[in-house]
């Protein structure tokens, strides 16, 4: 079965896994940032991969107040990347702009740039060719993915989630939060009551998830609150949440976009 996230709410998960020592297994061949001075990590998107963001330690960033937690990277400072970073209180970023576009979901605090404010729970979507100069007064926590729009995907998208509109997925149980749709990119959040179990699927273009409350499953493990997750193009699983969980999901992305022509980013 294949599955468009945007109907049903399925996601695409990686196969990392708790082991019975409450370690986590990274899956993927990409040695840490540390490791490796052009800072590639997990950068191979045929691999599954799945970390617990909330045990990676802060890299700091050019810009003194701003760190981050890198999920996955290729490239030096200007790379296709996946971070979670954070503001210190009253920390700026120079003007900057985004040659592959840039998408934020604000997890903690007040991001700001000069369009305005964005509190938790906002979703942002700055164009390939923006431009902008972010900055946060009281701090924050963002996720943020650099270089991996479509060119042609010029929609610039600001959402407040926690006023969003929930409709139902595919199985009882499951309610989606479409935030944007592109060609074969799909992104939403996905809540998930508990005991809710979805079907057998699989993810032709790839997904990727960050579960931001309760416990996600799946047969290859138990991802909490903090989990960061990604499921290569073909894969297959079958997912459940026993006491329920909101993720946010994106999926049809890898190992690119392509344009609703049929044209790749």
């Amino acid at each position: 079965m294949r599955c468009n996230v945007m109907r049903c709410g399925a996601v695409r998960c990686g196969a990392g896994r708790m082991q019975g020592s409450g370690q986590w297994l990274r899956v993927g061949r990409s040695p840490l940032p540390s490791q490796n001075r052009a800072m590639t990590f997990h950068a191979d998107l045929s691999q599954r991969a799945v970390l617990n963001t909330s045990a990676l330690g802060w890299t700091p960033s050019p810009m003194a107040g701003v760190e981050r937690r890198m999920l996955d990277r290729q490239g030096d400072e200007v790379a296709r990347a996946t971070s979670i970073v954070r503001y210190a209180p009253g920390s700026r970023f120079e003007r900057h702009s985004h040659g592959g576009g840039e998408e934020i979901l604000v997890l903690e605090g007040t991001f700001s740039d000069e369009h305005g404010n964005y509190t938790a729970g906002t979703y942002l979507r700055n164009p390939v060719g923006s431009s902008h100069a972010p900055f946060s007064e009281a701090g924050c926590t963002i996720l943020v993915k650099l270089r991996q729009m479509h060119p042609a995907d010029q929609q610039r998208t600001v959402i407040d989630t926690t006023g969003g509109t929930w409709v139902p997925g595919l199985v009882r149980g499951l309610e989606v939060l479409p935030l944007h749709a592109f060609g074969s990119e799909h992104v939403a959040l996905v809540r998930w009551a508990p005991g809710t179990v979805f079907q057998p699927h699989g993810h032709p273009g790839g997904e990727e998830i960050l579960v931001l409350d309760g416990v996600f499953k799946d047969e290859h493990g138990s991802y909490p609150a903090g989990s960061w997750l990604r499921n290569p193009p073909g894969s297959v699983h079958r997912p459940w949440s026993e006491q329920g969980c909101t993720i946010w999901v994106k999926t049809g992305h890898l190992p690119v976009t392509q344009g609703p022509d049929g044209t790749e980013a």
